[in-house]
């Protein structure tokens, strides 16, 4: 496997690492520590990735297209290819991605799939909400502070 190369991008939630593998996206934390700097910085993938989340930042660019690679269960996988396709602005439920699964019951697993999404921001697990539009949680950044400004930037009504 090859090394994990990242970029740094500041942003009005924190400090934005995005990471590339095998030519890939293949994490990204939000609020990370500066951690020394990037010696990939001259990546085309990660430049075009930096440009792509400070437009989304500053209102220019409402949707991400990047090459993602998602390690995890074919659960996770089910759940993150059903938020990769709540576009900007819309919102969906824990309950409701259950039912598009195909696993009715699994809202419970379908929120541990969400906390797990190693690409946050990019596939858009802050547009997940709990019933009646209440935020849940939200493991990136200062947690539901971050959530929040999230959703509002994109003007999606939620309760705290």
């Amino acid at each position: 496997m090859n090394e994990r190369n990242w970029i740094d991008v500041e942003s009005p939630i924190g400090l934005i690492r995005v990471f590339e593998s095998n030519d890939k996206i293949v994490a990204l934390e939000i609020a990370a520590k500066k951690a020394g700097n990037s010696s990939s910085s001259k990546s085309k993938l990660l430049q075009e990735a930096a440009k792509q989340v400070q437009n989304y930042f500053s209102g220019k660019s409402t949707k991400f297209d990047l090459p993602l690679e998602m390690d995890g269960t074919a659960f996770q996988k089910a759940v993150w290819k059903k938020i990769a396709k709540v576009g900007f602005g819309k919102k969906i439920s824990y309950a409701e991605i259950a039912r598009a699964i195909g696993k009715p019951k699994a809202a419970r697993a379908v929120g541990g799939a969400v906390g797990a999404n190693p690409i946050p921001l990019i596939v858009g697990c802050h547009r997940v909400l709990g019933a009646a539009g209440k935020i849940t949680g939200y493991s990136g950044g200062k947690g539901i502070p971050t959530k929040q400004w999230l959703l509002e930037h994109e003007g999606i009504d939620s309760k705290a």
